[in-house]
Formats: C-alpha cells, structure tokens, sequence
C-alpha cells in the first residue's frame, strides 16, 4: 500500500477521497445527544457561483459547525438554496432570446417548464462549488425556496399575515426597474456617482410678475409636477409662498410651497415637485395634500396622457413628446425650453445615479399598484427582542445600525412583477374585489358567497420578492407549521453568520418573522462580518479587473485561462488590456494551485471581528506554505517509529516534552476562547504559532537529541520523545481541523491509529480541551533559556556570515549559577542544535579573545573568530552591501520628495514606499552594526 508520505503535499489527491469519507460516514447529520448546535446557511442564489463572499462566509461558519460538532454537540447546518427571481428569469430568456424565442409569446406555463428544466440541470452547481469548499452541511436536508414543501409554507403565512391585516395592496412609489418591468427592492439598486448636468429653467407666476428658477437634474419629469417648493426661512422666496406658477412646455398652473424639505444652497434654492416621480417629493407631497401625476409608462416611455390620483383634472401630455423615451423625452424638453427663452443655464453636476444590478438600468421612482407588509407591528418585538438581550449582535455596535433601521421602518413591498417565483395567492373578482386564499378553489368558494354566483377569477399574476420566502427560511426548512422533531429540537438556532449588507434586508425580517410565527427569535446571536476586498482595500467588481475566483485559488489557473476570465463580462472593455498587463505582472506563470485548505486559513486569518478585510495572495502563498510545513512534520513524527510496540512501555518526559505539551494546553485554551467569541483571526493566530514556532520550529528540533541518542539518553526518555513528538500533533491536527479540514482528515487517519486511536473521521473525534494543570513551569522556563541561547548563537551565525553548518567553538563567562546548571543539563542540546565544536567556561578576570558577542542574560556567549571567518572578505561584502542600500534608499527619498509622486500615486503605493524608505534605513543601521562589530575584532 503507498504511504501518503511517498509523496509531497498535494491538495488535490486528497480533497476529494476526504469529502467521501465524510459523506460515506454520514459525518454531516445531527448525532449524538449532546445540546443542540444550529447554523443556517444562507441560501445562495441557485443562479449564483461560488465567490470571495461565499468562501469567506462558509469557511467561518464551517469552522463553528466542525468545532461544536468535535465537541459533542448534536449539530445541525441546514443548506439551501434561493430561486433568485429576477436573476434566473434574466438568465432564462436570456437562453431563450439566442434561440429566437421570447417569454410573453411562450406563455407562463410553458415558461416555467423551461426553467425547471434548467434548475434541475444546473441550479445545483453553487452547491457543488460550497462542497469543494469543505463545508459539512447535512446535504440530506437541502432545500429549495421554490420546492413545494417550502412554496405550500409560504403561501400559508402570505394568507395568516393577510388574515390578521398585516398584508394589503396599494398603490405607492417603488423602485421600478424599466428593462425588467419590476419593482426591485433597495438591495437590487446599486447607487453610484456620475457626471451629468443641472438645468436652470424658469418656470413664470401667473400673473406675469415674475419667474421663479428652478434647478433639476431630470427635466423630462416637469410634465408631472404639481408644485415647486422652497424653504419657509428663505428670505428670497418668502413672499412667493402661496402664489402660482406656469409649468412650462405643458401650462398647467401649480402652487409654490413651503417646506423644511429644501436645501436652500442646493441649484437656486427652488425645488420643483413631482411626486410621482422621486421618493422625497413623494413625501413633500404626501406633507401637502399635493396630487401625483404620472408621465411614463412601465418601459420608462411618455404617456399620451399623465395619470392623476388625488385629484379630478386631466393632465394631457404636448403630442411631440408622446412615446418618447425618458432621454428622447429630455432632448426634445430642453429643445422646447430653450426655443421659449425658458432654460436660463445648464451646469456641469455630480450627481448619484441609481442603477439595477442586473439589468443595469437607471431605476426610476414610480407609482404602481404592489402588495406590502405592514411592518410598523412586526417591528416593535423585534426591537425589543434585542434591548432585553434575547438576541445579541457581534460586534455590538451592529445593534446601533439594527435599531436605526429599525426605528425608521417603512411598510415592506413584497410584490414582484415576474414569473418565476412564488406567485401571489390572491384571485380577483369581475369587479376587482380580491380573494387571498390558500387555493383556488378557496378562493372560488369566498367569492361565491361574496356575489352570491360563481363567476369568473383571474389570479393575480405577480410573484412574491425573493426576501419573503427567506426571512421564513429558519424555521420553514426545520418543517414548520408542523412541530416537527427538529424544529422543536434546533430553533431557535444557535447563531446566524452574514455581511452587514443585509442587517435590514434579510435578518431583520427573519427576525420579525420568526417573532410572529414561532413567538422566539430566529437565532440566539448574529455575527456580522466585514466585506472581502482586494490588497489595496478596493471593492471586488469585475470593472476593476480584482475580482478573484476561490475555485482558481484552490484548484490553480494558467495565465492564458486566467486572463480570459478576466475579460469576460467587463463593464468597461476597453480595460481588458490593461487587466491583462497587471495579471501578467503579478502572476507571470498564472495562479498555482493552493488548495482549499490554504484559502480556508487565510480568510479565517484575516476575519478581524467586524472589519472588511484585505485579500492578499502572499497570505494564500503563505498558509499553502504553513500546510506544507504541517505536512513534513507529520512525516518527520511517524518516521520515528517503525512500529507502534516502539511507543510501549515506559516512558520519561523531558523538559523539551513537557514545555510542547504545556504550549498545547495553552493553544486549546486560546483557540477554544476565541472560537466562541467568534474571534476567527486570533484563533488563527494562535494555531499558527503553535505549529509552526513552537512545533515544527522548536519541538522537533529539541526533540532530535533524543530521537538520534546524541546524548547520555534513557530508552524510556527516548520512548517519551516519540510518544510526545506524536500525541501533541494527534490533538494538534484535532485543534487545527476546524480550519484545515482536509490535510487534517488526511494526516488523523495516519497519526491516530500510531497513538492508539482512530475513528471513521477526525471529524467525530473530540475537539481538545485544555488541562492548564499540565503545564508545567519548571520546563517552560528552561525551554525558553534553550531557545534564547540556541537563538543567540544562530545571530552571531546570521550577523557574520557564518554557514550554518560550521562547528563553532563557544566560550561562556559570566552568568548565574542557574545558568551553569543549565549549561550542563542541556549540554546535548547545545552541541546539537548550536553546532558546536566546543564549549567551555572563561574564569573571572580571564582575557576573551577578539570573539563575536551575544547576551542571553546576564551570560555572555563569545564566538572565536580567528580562523572562522575572513575578516578582510566580510568587510568588502558589507561595503558592497552599503553602497547597494544607500542607492536604493536614495532613489525611494527622490521619489517620496516628488509632489506629482504623492499626488498622482494611489494612497497604499505611497504608503509601501514609504515603508520601503524605513525598511532601507533599519537595514543599513544594521550594517553599519556589523561594521562597527568588525572593526573591534580587528
């Protein structure tokens, strides 16, 4: 049978036999009776692949699952999936339209045939890429938002909010996306700044006295004001309040008002008023009774005639501008002002433009008839629930963030102009009377008592906003109306992981609804974390070119493939060239492969509670190192022992042995403490040190005298190396699985049987737990003596140039009794380790000759160097050395003097120069340490 150890660390023969084992094992589903664990995975978009969001967010929520469940915990990660609505019908006509075929000509019915069809082929695939991952969801109890257990649930509480009036219809301002022809939620929006113009146009008083000046980024929209507004302290405007004006190109008359709404520095201080177009004057009109006037029809077109709610007169729209587009439409409106000597000026203007995210159209504020939820009653206990502490926030300040929310809560449009979704369970009568029922035959039965007749039923054809079947998903998906064994046994659930992004769109609604409907909160606590965002702390988007794919990082990609997947789907082609210039100067071969675990404990590394962090691919580079250390360490330990009756017997623990076994009882302590308060990146710190420092850097060093017999050593300390050497990397794998888990499962099946233990999966072994009573201080303080002088001795290696396989001879002077007892004790130790030729005491008084010094101390360690190193040869090597590091530490100066440098320069280039300019200085003070070193030895 091949050892795993004839070969090196390669991540991809391993990851897959791994995700096997544990699925064979059914590692993943509920087990045992300990007290219940639960984490709801976020259902990602079933349109959607895996990126640097997801990994970031399922690694920490796989290490919490992996650490419960190893503690004995019956632990529950419910996976899922979300039908994304807009998103996979965009990407169903889209298929759909290169065949020549359009949705409204299919039908619905047909149309939602054919994306079923295309759901079962391949609205798995983000779920395959979250199991490449290594996360352990129960696989078994997967969900879909659109399955019909879960459709059947949320037509249920669609008709029990109806029922007890906190559903209805009406017709308010939306965001209206005009490509998709749907009201989009604000998350859907994606608000940026653009350069545009701001026009001054006159709009005159009625009675010929004068103009007011109005200023406006939108003046196509002037066809429905119904007022214009300035501040009531503007003293400019003051005796205007009241009076009337002559809305230009239409010539309707509309009032001048008053309201502490306009920003009187904004444009001239006069603000026209539309509130059928804009969600502030929507508000200023609702403040003054104001009518509303809608001028465009759902494709974002002018209407021929402008639809008026609120009052009884016709707003007829000029026939030029009938069937214009909105930008056809401000053409043509600043043509006509300017031929009437009515545009006074046009401006060059920033302004915010709010755009679809998928469509990547300008959203328009505009007046339907949609479904809500009344929120203001859902809202109050789920305040409540978080000021008496029955839900918690990390970090806290998020609950400042939740509460402002909160405590500004608008009623909740949850309907959807689409067909792929959860179509709304309300049927309407001839006469418009609506019927919410749980089905059609219901429905028909109401409506028979209703007229007192069977008649005809048309149901409402939109669907429900994917938001409304997700904030149900905590308790829906454990089997909700039914009491369940599992919803009665996981929620509420232990804790909720997710980006600040959706505190209001997602978590609080789950929260209100899980208040509602299982009268408790649907987590016990939410973990905010940050954004993940490229080295230079930019946002990820594909404009930039930084997007970064997990699947490469973990799996490798050549420059050719890497490039290319770069320049797809770019907003801004014409960056593709310079994309690819940058991929090929930062990775010139193309991205190796690292493998899943070293992505995993980079973004682990990184997760600073409550910060964005910053993505660097020298931190992937590094941790794929820190898996390679791990590795060769494991192979170092089990080579020690040819069979297991080698481990038998007696056995005596050094102080090398003691002091890792104590450092182990440490790191359980700190890894375990900073897991629970969701501290990822200290946990990670502190696994990192302990296999790479104290382990692999030190133990197995301190270890070696032993193993070798280079000493006066005992079988039984000899066996309590080996045993050592093994048992503290068998817990150590154990405490390191959470984050690594498949180099883990891999070295677990190969260590733990040697130590006499096993299992089908390191998985189900216990997590550790610290015992601080074997830490023993005695040893600690004596490793740490070792270390310090081993240490020591290596500097004067590095400082002179010394190879660091040279015997050495070492003379001792000064010290403390304790440290000649040491000496003595630790002898094999010093020669093994120091490389020592000899080593011996100079008396009090007696002459050292010139030698290179170093304290560990009060101990003075002097290394003879005459015959050890060339003097004359070291000396020319330093003065090269010099000249270099001061032509480098000229040019950064000349560079950081230049002001078109700082200026033009991005902030973090400046920032690493100016790092580079310290670095230079420390180094040369360091050289001219060495020369100064020298020159006393000559």
């Amino acid at each position: 049978m091949t050892d795993i150890f004839d070969r090196p660390f390669a991540p991809a023969e391993i990851e897959d036999d791994c995700y096997r084992r544990w699925e064979t094992h059914k590692v993943f589903a509920p087990r045992g009776d300990g007290p219940a664990y639960c984490i709801m995975l976020p259902p990602p978009n079933v349109t959607g692949t895996l990126h640097m969001g997801h990994a970031f967010q399922d690694t920490l929520m796989d290490v919490l699952v992996r650490t419960h469940r190893m503690r004995g915990e019956r632990v529950l990660w419910q996976p899922g999936t979300d039908h994304a609505g807009i998103a996979t019908q965009m990407l169903v006509e889209r298929q759909l339209q290169r065949e020549g075929l359009e949705r409204r000509e299919m039908g619905r019915t047909a149309f939602l045939e054919r994306v079923w069809r295309w759901r079962e082929a391949s609205g798995d695939r983000i779920v395959h890429q979250i199991r490449r991952l290594g996360s352990s969801c129960d696989w078994s109890r997967q969900r879909f938002t659109l399955d019909s257990g879960l459709s059947e649930v949320v037509t249920e509480v669609f008709v029990r909010l109806y029922e007890q009036g906190l559903i209805y219809r009406g017709k308010r301002l939306v965001n209206w996306d005009p490509v998709l022809q749907t009201a989009v939620s604000d998350l859907e929006v994606l608000s940026e700044e653009e350069m545009g113009k701001l026009w001054h146009i006159r709009y005159p008083l009625v009675d010929g006295s004068g103009q007011l000046v109005v200023a406006t980024t939108r003046p196509e929209t002037l066809l429905g004001d119904v007022a214009v507004a300035v501040h009531p302290e503007d003293p400019r405007y003051r005796s205007f309040v009241g009076r009337r004006l002559r809305l230009p190109i239409v010539g309707r008359e509309i009032p001048v008002v008053a309201d502490d709404y306009v920003d009187p520095e904004f444009g001239s201080g006069c603000v026209k008023i539309t509130p059928a177009h804009d969600f502030n004057d929507y508000e200023l009109g609702q403040r003054h009774h104001l009518p509303l006037v809608n001028v465009f029809t759902p494709d974002a077109h002018i209407r021929s005639e402008g639809e008026v709610f609120g009052a009884h007169w016709q707003a007829p729209i000029p026939e030029a501008l009938r069937g214009l587009d909105r930008y056809a439409a401000r053409r043509a409106v600043i043509a006509q002002l300017e031929a009437e000597g009515l545009l006074e000026r046009t401006d060059e203007h920033r302004l915010t433009v709010p755009r679809g995210d998928r469509s990547g159209a300008v959203i328009e504020p505009f007046l339907t008839d949609q479904w809500y939820v009344r929120v203001a009653p859902l809202a109050e206990p789920a305040i409540a629930a978080v000021e008496t502490g029955r839900l918690r926030f990390v970090p806290e300040n998020w609950t400042k963030t939740y509460f402002d929310w909160m405590h500004r809560i608008q009623d909740w449009c949850i309907s959807r102009q689409l067909w792929w979704g959860h179509q709304i369970p309300a049927w309407y009568g001839p006469d418009g009377q609506v019927f919410v029922a749980r089905d059609e035959a219901t429905a028909a039965a109401e409506a028979q008592r209703h007229y007192g007749m069977t008649v005809p039923l048309e149901r409402d054809p939109d669907v429900l906003d994917t938001w409304f079947s997700s904030a149900l998903w905590p308790f829906t998906t454990l089997g909700w109306p039914a009491r369940t064994p599992e919803l009665q046994e996981f929620y509420p659930t232990s804790v909720l992981v997710t980006g600040f992004d959706i505190i209001f769109f997602w978590v609080a609604r789950m929260v209100m609804m899980g208040l509602r409907f299982m009268d408790e909160v649907p987590f016990r606590e939410v973990y905010v974390h940050g954004l993940v965002r490229d080295g230079e702390g930019q946002k990820m988007s594909k404009s930039k070119g930084n997007v970064l794919d997990p699947l490469d990082l973990m799996d490798g990609i050549d420059l050719e493939a890497l490039v290319a997947k770069r320049t797809q789907g770019l907003l801004q082609p014409h960056m593709a060239q310079k994309i690819e210039q940058a991929t090929r100067k930062e990775f010139p071969q193309g991205i190796p492969a690292y493998g899943t675990d070293a992505l995993r404990f980079t973004l682990a590394s990184l997760a600073t509670q409550g910060r964005d962090i910053r993505f660097d691919l020298k931190r992937v580079e590094g941790s794929r190192n820190f898996c390679n250390k791990i590795w060769n360490a494991a192979r170092f330990a089990t080579m020690q022992v040819e069979h297991v009756d080698d481990l038998e017997g007696e056995s005596e623990l050094l102080a090398p042995e003691r002091w890792i076994i104590g450092r182990l009882q440490e790191t359980e302590a700190a890894v375990n403490d900073a897991i629970d308060q969701y501290r990822f990146a200290d946990a990670a710190q502190a696994l990192y040190q302990f296999f790479w420092n104290d382990y692999c850097d030190w133990y197995i060093e301190l270890a070696k005298p032993a193993l070798r017999g280079e000493g006066d050593f005992t079988v039984a300390q000899q066996r309590g190396s080996r045993r050592t050497l093994l048992r503290v990397l068998e817990a150590g794998l154990r405490l390191l699985h959470p984050f690594m888990p498949f180099i883990t499962e891999t070295l677990w099946q190969r260590v733990a049987p040697m130590v006499g233990l096993g299992g089908p999966s390191i998985a189900l072994a216990p997590y550790p737990k610290a015992d601080l009573d074997r830490i023993h201080r005695q040893s600690e303080a004596q490793v740490h003596w070792l270390v310090a002088f081993i240490t020591a001795l290596r500097s004067i290696r590095g400082e002179m140039d010394i190879p660091p396989a040279r015997p050495l001879p070492l003379l001792l002077q000064g010290g403390t009794a304790q440290d000649r007892q040491r000496v003595r004790a630790f002898s094999p130790w010093l020669f093994s380790l120091g490389k020592l030729s000899s080593l011996d005491w100079l008396e009090d008084g007696q002459e050292a000759p010139p030698a290179a010094l170093a304290l560990v101390g009060d101990l003075r360690l002097l290394v003879p160097l005459a015959g050890v190193i060339d003097l004359e040869a070291e000396r020319g090597r330093l003065e090269r050395e010099r000249r270099r590091l001061e032509q480098d530490l000229q040019k950064t100066r000349a560079k950081l003097a230049q002001d078109s440098f700082r200026e033009r320069a991005p902030a973090a280039v400046v920032v690493k120069e100016e790092e580079r300019l310290d670095e230079l200085e420390r180094a040369l003070q360091q050289l001219a340490a060495q020369e100064a070193r020298l020159r006393e030895l000559a």
